[in-house]
């Protein structure tokens, strides 16, 4: 029996592309200036990767360079988000789950809380991690072993949910936890997964399985 649900959020609770536009605009047209080195195809590339992954992630993937870097990086670690965001409609299903939930987000500090309290999803969670690698060396697979260790559970009594085959879900793995891939435009196929679904729903027949 899962006591626990640690989740991932973006693109796991809502979608990055909803708020895409407006969040990124300022970092998007800095690449645009400073990343004279890459080419259209690789800039574009990497601007998609960032809907995805934390931006010091991409800067090293994509090679921005140092100076890059550290001019996006200044810029997003103050950046906070502060128009009206949804979750995905399928989350209203799982937030009235009785298990204990954890957030567990990447990202940076600032920015990341201002997504939970615009979602309003705060009250839904037992602990909220924000795991940001400009402040910390601290991993998803550290913060989800400390959950594990303070609050007693073993590992088969934990899933994981997120998006990425390479962060949360990978962690997870490594660690003996049960996984949820939410993968809704079937983008990784060919990972393992305990769980995989299109819709968050699923999630709640996986409990009740």
């Amino acid at each position: 029996m899962k006591r626990a649900l640690i989740f991932d959020l973006d693109n796991t609770i809502y979608p990055v592309s909803a708020i895409a536009g407006d969040l990124f605009k300022q970092l998007f047209a800095l690449i645009d200036e400073k990343a004279v080195h890459l080419s259209a195809e690789t800039i574009e590339a990497a601007k998609d990767d960032l809907k995805r992954r934390h931006y010091h992630l991409v800067a090293e993937k994509f090679g921005f360079g140092a100076a890059l870097t550290d001019e996006g990086d200044s810029l997003l670690k103050e950046m906070t988000y502060d128009l009206p965001m949804q979750p995905f409609e399928d989350y209203a299903h799982l937030r009235a789950l009785p298990q204990h939930k954890f957030l567990v987000t990447m990202g940076f500090t600032k920015l990341q809380w201002s997504k939970v309290e615009q979602l309003r999803i705060k009250d839904d969670f037992e602990e909220i991690h924000i795991v940001d690698p400009g402040l910390s060396s601290q991993t998803k697979k550290d913060v989800f072993a400390d959950i594990m260790k303070r609050h007693h559970y073993n590992t088969d009594e934990v899933l994981v949910i997120g998006d990425d085959p390479e962060s949360e879900i990978k962690a997870a793995t490594e660690l003996g936890i049960d996984t949820f891939l939410f993968d809704p435009q079937d983008k990784h196929l060919a990972v393992t997964v305990t769980h995989r679904s299109g819709s968050l729903k699923e999630v709640i027949s996986i409990l009740r399985s």
